[in-house]
């Protein structure tokens, strides 16, 4: 690997490779991965420099006593920057993403919340006006179950069908969010199957508790709901 394009770099210089490491994100969890080497430190006196110390508790309780241990060797060296690994990643690497991920996650769980409750709603409104036709059933001898089953088949057709349409939907319209996350796919079959699921679950109880209401009332009742 040259160094010659940076100016207090060994020019012309060639090192033997003595181990690779795995690929990581090293300019931010946005960006891809990008080419790297790990220099002696003895020879690395371009650019900025850090000190790694492993401690056992707390990182910032010692950074005094490194301080005057780096001073002790040399004390025309100043460090500065001191915190932890946590630390920094947060001010730099993570402040910015996470802004972002709670803005969006904000706005999704709102939507969903949404979906939630229009589908409940449309589906409750949906059943109840088969209360008239389930009092008639009921009047002729049909098992509560049977009532059930009817209510439940035809309810989750419903929802079945707005779930495709919603899932086909969704997935031409994930180009647009793709540039806003990372780390995963914008087409995640977990995240879409959960999202169908939680949708299927709503219009589930909104079949099943007007539908169980409705067939427990006395089909005479039942027979005049207007």
């Amino acid at each position: 690997m040259a160094f010659d394009s940076f100016p207090d770099a060994p020019h012309g210089a060639y090192f033997e490779i003595i181990g690779v490491v795995a690929d990581f994100k090293n300019q931010g969890l946005q960006r891809s991965v990008a080419p790297e080497a790990f220099l002696p430190y003895s020879i690395a006196s371009f650019g900025a420099r850090g000190l790694l110390v492993r401690t056992e508790g707390d990182p910032l309780a010692v950074a005094k006593s490194v301080s005057r241990a780096v001073w002790a060797v040399d004390p025309d060296v100043a460090p500065t920057g001191g915190g932890s690994i946590e630390g920094f990643l947060r001010d730099y690497a993570y402040a910015q993403p996470r802004f972002g991920l709670l803005v969006l996650g904000a706005f999704a769980g709102i939507g969903l919340l949404l979906v939630v409750i229009g589908v409940f709603s449309v589906m409750a409104y949906s059943v109840s006006l088969q209360t008239h036709e389930i009092g008639i059933r009921m009047a002729m001898g049909a098992q509560r179950s049977a009532v059930l089953r009817m209510v439940l088949s035809r309810g989750l057709r419903l929802v079945g069908l707005g779930i495709v349409l919603g899932e086909l939907a969704s997935l031409a319209l994930t180009r647009l969010l793709s540039s806003q996350i990372w780390g995963v796919s914008a087409r995640d079959p977990l995240t879409l199957t959960g999202i169908a699921a939680v949708i299927a679950t709503a219009g589930l109880l909104a079949c099943w508790l007007p539908a169980r209401k409705a067939s427990a009332v006395d089909p005479m009742v039942a027979l005049r709901y207007e």
